[in-house]
């Protein structure tokens, strides 16, 4: 034991921003889960932007559409984390490894649970649409990997925001035309999506460094009492 605590995963600087940007898009969420609850159909906006339904895409993009989407599917995102938390470890952040796996897990299983709930479908009953979940998925891995670059390079507060948001506004959008142009999803499924991911990672990420906190001042204070 150093003494020395393991660097935030999500730094203070950036707390205030991500917090009010997470309670935005949480906002959105809601909103679009009670304007297509129980829908079948794309809504208007799905229809401005383009028909859902429509496997338009050919060849090469197609063959790009496909290889984005396994990066969603089971084992093309469970080597997408492996790679994550394997980086995190060789970088010596713990803390960081812990919050993808966790982070993860809580996108992924509010996405499923809002499926549920919302009861939104495409392409017949049993295909649950909303929100996105490979798009909930590459984006949280994003903002992830983009906090832990963050801390990093030590960025400021603007600098820090900037690439966080960028980072996550990349991989929405590959994986969410993805979606869109295999006819997977309607588009506001993808924003749903997107905004699950923004509003699930920074309270997650505050959760796991409030938690590892926690833990190091209890075992500082039972080594102050060893020592006594």
């Amino acid at each position: 034991m150093t003494g020395r605590p393991s660097p935030a995963t999500l730094p203070p600087s950036l707390r205030a921003g991500l917090g009010l940007i997470a309670a935005l898009a949480m906002l959105v969420v809601i909103v679009l889960g009670v304007l297509y609850a129980g829908h079948t159909e794309p809504g208007r906006v799905d229809r401005w932007i383009i028909d859902p339904t429509a496997d338009s895409v050919r060849p090469p993009w197609r063959r790009v559409a496909l290889a984005t989407d396994f990066l969603g599917e089971p084992a093309g995102a469970a080597l997408l984390v492996l790679a994550a938390v394997t980086g995190c470890l060789l970088l010596r952040r713990p803390r960081a490894a812990v919050l993808i796996v966790v982070g993860v897990s809580m996108t992924v299983g509010t996405a499923t649970v809002l499926k549920s709930l919302v009861g939104r479908t495409i392409h017949g009953d049993d295909n649950l649409s909303y929100p996105s979940g490979h798009t909930a998925f590459l984006t949280a891995l994003a903002l992830m990997v983009a906090l832990l670059a963050t801390a990093r390079l030590g960025l400021g507060r603007t600098a820090g925001t900037l690439l966080v948001l960028a980072a996550a506004l990349v991989a929405g959008a590959a994986m969410g035309w993805a979606q869109v142009a295999l006819g997977a999803h309607y588009p506001t499924d993808v924003l749903g999506g997107w905004c699950t991911a923004l509003a699930v990672i920074p309270a997650t990420a505050w959760l796991v460094d409030r938690t590892a906190d926690r833990l190091v001042d209890r075992m500082a204070d039972a080594g102050q009492h060893e020592r006594r």
